[in-house]
Order: C-alpha cells, then structure tokens, then sequence
C-alpha cells in the first residue's frame, strides 16, 4: 500500500497532535502505475490500509464519484452532502471529508493524481476551482454526456495489452481531459446558477490569479491591498473581480479561507489553540479567538468542544 503523509503524529486514528492525517494518491493500486484509477465503488475500496474512510482525513488528489444509487451522505469540510442516483460529489485536494458509514456507496469512482495532467489541462478544466460546489445534478443530457465519457475512461483505464505504456498513459490523459470538460462545465454552470447570474467563468484571469494565490498564501497574508499589489491589480480592479465571481469582496473571500482551515485544525488535531492560530496567521492567540469568534459566533475552544 502507499504510505500515508502523517502530518498529525496519531497512531492511526487520523487525528493528533500537530496536523491533519493526509493520504496520497495509491499509485501502487492503480493499474501500471499510471496517475488515475477509475472503477465500482465498494466497500472494500481504501486510500490506506491505515485510513478507514468513515474516519475524517485529508487526500492529496482529486476523487469524483458518480452515484447509481443513494442516497448517500457525505461530509466535506464541515458541510453534509447527500447525493443520490445521478449526482456526482467532485473532492479536491486537501479538502478534509469522511466517508457515511450507514449509507451504501454504488457508481463509479474516479481518483486523480495531481500532475498527471498538463498545466494547461488543469487551468481549462478548474481542477482547483475550491469555490465551486462538490455536490452536482447533471440534467439528463448532461448526465449522459458524463456517464458515456467516464464508461469510455473506465475501459481505456480496464485495457493495459494493447498500447505501450507510453500510449495508453496518453489516451488516459486525452480520455480523462474529456471527461472532465464536461464535469467543469457542470461545475460552473451550477454555481452560476446558484449566484442567481452573477459572472463567473474560468476565463476570469483576475479572480483565477488572486484565489490561486490565496490558495497558496492565506496562512501569511490576509491583506487584499498586498494581494493586489503583488498582483499588479489596482484594490477596485481586484474588488469588482472577486464580487462577480463570488458575490463576496476579496476580505471576506480570504477570511473565509482562514476560517475554515482554523476549524479543519480545531476539530481534527490536538493542536494548542494558540498554534491553531500561528498556524493560519495570528501570532497572539486572543487575536486568534476574536477573529474566530467574529466569524463563528463560537469561541475556538467551543467550537472543539462540540465536535468531540
């Protein structure tokens, strides 16, 4: 099995003292090797030997499930999806989830290593795209289109004789780049048409470039004046990008950030409350539980409380 990055010291129970147990991607179950796996879900499939899925954990690549049955209930980042006969639930990298024990999971599950797929790919298809919804409901036509596209993927995926490797890694890509077109497109449309019409698309440089860097900053910088600065935006530019695509301003989008990488660190390690903070960016820990509290209505210790 693939060795688990065990970011939180626990002995198996996917929670601890310094961070939240992180998964890889289990090259080693994927057929030769290659940075994708598709197949049935069962209740025999695992990330780990060490990760039983009802437990909350974190992975290191993309998992996209498409349900034959349900319904299902699942937790990504303190949120309840339930899915049911075709939907699909998309889960990014990084983002903290379990598994339901009392529902049945029956579909097709997808897995994707990140960098298994050209920069460009990932740009077209949002594969980072965190403000968009995991939980989807293709209409009929889409569902189709998608159920035809991941059956196609599944049988290259299924046929290792008859190309090279070198080959058969290529069709996967072009295959999967297929696929999830059409899923990102959903994606988008669904939370267009959830913002009841606000502009969003993949296209927006100006939003895209300051979610990346976010994404990639939060834990240092929660100023959107340096944002823009180090992006070369004007404030206004920046304000009137991030509005049209979230309906929130650029301060709101970045605490939100914060705010739920706190919780991911308060509900899941044994961290102390004041490295909870240090760790998403506040040095003094009163300022930490301020912060927290303005946007939780809860104290950080009762926010942990609650959930244990």
């Amino acid at each position: 099995m693939a060795d688990e990055n065990i970011q939180d010291g626990s002995g198996g129970d996917g929670r601890g003292g310094d961070g939240i147990r992180t998964f890889p991607f289990p090259v080693d179950l994927s057929l030769l090797g290659v940075g994708m796996q598709v197949g049935p879900m069962g209740a025999g499939r695992t990330w780990h030997a060490q990760a039983p899925l009802h437990r909350v954990h974190r992975i290191d690549f993309h998992v996209v499930m498409l349900f034959t049955g349900g319904p299902v209930r699942h937790m990504i980042d303190f949120a309840e999806y339930e899915a049911t006969a075709g939907d699909l639930l998309w889960i990014r990298p990084g983002q903290v989830h379990r598994f339901s024990q009392t529902s049945e999971y029956r579909g097709t599950v997808l897995t994707m290593q990140p960098g298994f797929l050209p920069r460009a790919t990932v740009e077209a298809t949002g594969l980072y795209r965190y403000d968009l919804p995991p939980l989807l409901h293709p209409d009929g036509a889409r569902l189709a289109g998608l159920t035809a596209a991941l059956d196609q993927l599944r049988r290259e995926y299924e046929d290792a004789t008859t190309l090279p490797l070198s080959l058969h890694t290529a069709v996967l890509r072009h295959t999967l780049s297929a696929f999830l077109l059409r899923l990102a497109h959903l994606a988008v449309s669904s939370a267009e048409a959830a913002r009841q019409g606000r502009a969003d698309t993949p296209g927006d440089t100006t939003f895209t470039l300051f979610r990346d860097a976010v994404e990639r900053d939060f834990a240092t910088n929660h100023s959107v004046s340096a944002y823009a600065d180090a992006l070369g935006y004007s404030r206004r530019t920046l304000v009137r990008a991030v509005r049209a695509a979230t309906g929130e301003t650029p301060k709101g989008f970045i605490d939100k950030r914060v705010v739920l990488e706190a919780k991911r660190l308060l509900a899941h390690t044994d961290m102390p409350i004041g490295r909870v903070g240090a760790a998403v960016g506040f040095p003094d820990a009163a300022n930490f539980s301020k912060f927290f509290q303005q946007h939780t209505d809860r104290a950080p210790a009762a926010f942990r409380a609650e959930l244990r």
